[in-house]
């Protein structure tokens, strides 16, 4: 598994961003909000998720301190999303995810890698509740 984070794997089509805010559940792990959506996986070779990280305007006035935020949350996922890649490749799902800082001040990057960690795990555990749930 290769640590980057290439253009295919950042949510861009405007309808799929509508999709994942209109159908997605979402929950939260302080700094972060998540939305999420799972779909069945198209085609094979194709990426297993799709994120879009978002900081409030209105709570980071600068444009400095709102890029380093979102630089030190991709930087925290990048890192740490193979299992979650993993995970999406067994059970073949893509995942269409959004990570909102909710946060009132910067947090050090440690806490936003440790919670990041538990964003992922949490992700897993919603799927399996969610859709192992009702196969019983």
């Amino acid at each position: 598994m290769s640590y980057t984070f290439t253009k295919e794997e950042r949510l861009c089509s405007k309808r799929l961003i509508e999709s994942l805010f209109r159908n997605g559940s979402s929950f939260v792990v302080y700094p972060y909000r998540i939305v999420f959506l799972y779909r069945p996986l198209v085609q094979q070779d194709a990426i297993p998720a799709q994120c879009i990280i978002s900081v409030s305007k209105r709570r980071f006035r600068k444009a400095v301190d709102r890029n380093a935020i979102k630089r030190r949350i991709r930087e925290a996922y990048r890192l740490q999303k193979s299992d979650l890649y993993n995970f999406l490749q067994e059970h073949s799902l893509h995942l269409l995810l959004a990570f909102q800082y909710v946060g009132k001040e910067k947090e050090p990057y440690t806490m936003l890698y440790q919670r990041m960690g538990k964003v992922l795990t949490k992700l897993k555990d919603e799927h399996t509740q969610i859709y192992m749930g009702e196969a019983d």
